[in-house]
């Protein structure tokens, strides 16, 4: 079992951590997280969703184990900022066209995507207009993963009449992270660099967050010391290991913490957890 989140060491840190990454211009996603996983001397990493290479932005990134809790990222709702160069002038009556797309929209993924190019659905939580130029429109847009903004600006400028494209995108959340507490590349290797060299290890710990940040959404349901070996082993979370729980709907996404504050595994609720016998939790990850 890992000490508290707020006692352990920089290695410990590293190795189940998570970073608030501003992602710059020019590498792919995948790049970025290969190279802080070598630069903080781990075998994994993970990032939070694929950006492109011209994108920038929120990218939390995973470190070591704590690659085990990606999956909490993969219906996480992303919330961006995309310029929308329009190939005719802005029409006055942009908002209300642009109001249009809230709410459940169809897409087909573009040719150049990684994933099949079927018709699906997204949703588009809140779509607004910040500002206007004469053929482009700063817009802030809040939806489901997997959402293409480039297409929602084609299909805008199909709307419209004039055509459109995406220009500048950045994303600005995923999830619980914004872009508040961002640290960028440079950040990250020079904290670092400051701790292995210097022995301080404050920057460090300003910039990689325990990896439990991931779950701050997530249900808690506190475990009992003595239950967790039988967890690490692969044993659903059983009534009497059961300390105290945030939720008694069954089927709901949990994390399971040790009385520590440090997360044991995240699984389904299956059972009662004021229950005296039985499984409380199916478990989907172990994460000690």
């Amino acid at each position: 079992m890992r000490p508290s989140p707020d006692e352990r060491t920089p290695e410990e840190l590293l190795s189940f951590g998570v970073v608030n990454l501003d992602k710059p211009p020019g590498p792919s996603a995948h790049q970025v997280a290969g190279w802080m996983r070598d630069h903080a001397g781990q075998e994994r990493a993970a990032h939070s969703g694929t950006l492109d290479p011209k994108v920038t932005g929120c990218l939390p990134t995973l470190l070591g184990t704590g690659v085990r809790l990606a999956q909490v990222f993969d219906d996480a709702v992303k919330e961006y900022v995309a310029v929308l160069e329009l190939h005719g002038r802005t029409p006055t009556d942009l908002d209300s066209f642009v109001a249009e797309f809230e709410g459940d929209i169809y897409q087909k993924p573009p040719r150049k995507s990684a994933v099949a190019r079927r018709l699906r659905v997204r949703e588009i939580h809140d779509l607004a207009v910040i500002e206007t130029g004469e053929r482009r429109a700063l817009l802030r847009v809040r939806c489901e993963s997997g959402t293409y903004i480039r297409k929602l600006c084609h299909d805008i400028g199909l709307a419209l009449g004039t055509g459109a494209h995406m220009g500048d995108l950045r994303r600005t959340a995923t999830a619980t992270f914004d872009d508040t507490t961002l640290a960028t590349m440079h950040e990250f290797h020079d904290a670092v660099t400051e701790w292995r060299e210097h022995g301080d290890e404050t920057w460090l710990r300003e910039v990689v967050q325990p990896a439990e940040r991931v779950l701050r959404d997530v249900p808690r349901v506190t475990v009992a010391e003595s239950a967790v070996p039988e967890i690490a082993e692969g044993a659903p979370v059983y009534a009497p290991g059961v300390l105290d729980s945030e939720t008694s709907e069954k089927e709901t996404f949990v994390a399971c913490y040790a009385p520590n504050g440090s997360v044991v595994c995240i699984g389904t609720l299956v059972g009662d957890p004021a229950a005296t016998s039985g499984p409380v939790v199916e478990l989907e990850r172990v994460l000690v």
